[in-house]
């Protein structure tokens, strides 16, 4: 059984940054790719970027493109998000997910439902 555990989220001001951390425990974790998403309350779970695992490309929401960067660490099953120039529309829970579908292009892991595994999420919240 895998699990997800994110960190790294608090309260910063408009501007700074935080780097968000997403471990992975568990014998069984091979995933085709990993995710970030965020969601507000009364909003739906909106993507903010993925990254196959074996590869390392990524793909990003245009809304945070040149600000946010995903990676991985394969050795460590860790999965990364910095945040950089935080805005306080960029306010949310933020989650990791993983999947173990494969799909050729990047289109499909930008949809919750390819997803099945996620961790509990860590708030974020920017100040203006």
């Amino acid at each position: 059984q895998v699990q997800l555990v994110e960190s790294g989220g608090g309260l910063v001001q408009a501007g700074g940054s935080l780097r968000l951390t997403c471990a992975a425990a568990g014998r069984t974790f091979r995933p085709y790719a990993m995710g970030w998403f965020r969601q507000v309350p009364g909003k739906e779970r909106e993507f903010v970027a993925s990254i196959k695992w074996i590869t390392g490309d990524t793909d990003y929401a245009d809304a945070v493109k040149g600000r946010f960067t995903i990676s991985r660490d394969n050795a460590k099953n860790t999965l990364y998000l910095q945040i950089a120039s935080l805005q306080p529309e960029d306010t949310a829970v933020y989650y990791c997910a993983h999947t173990g579908q494969l799909w050729p292009g990047h289109y499909y892991y930008r949809f919750s439902d390819t997803y099945n595994l996620w961790g509990q999420g860590t708030q974020v919240t920017v100040s203006s």
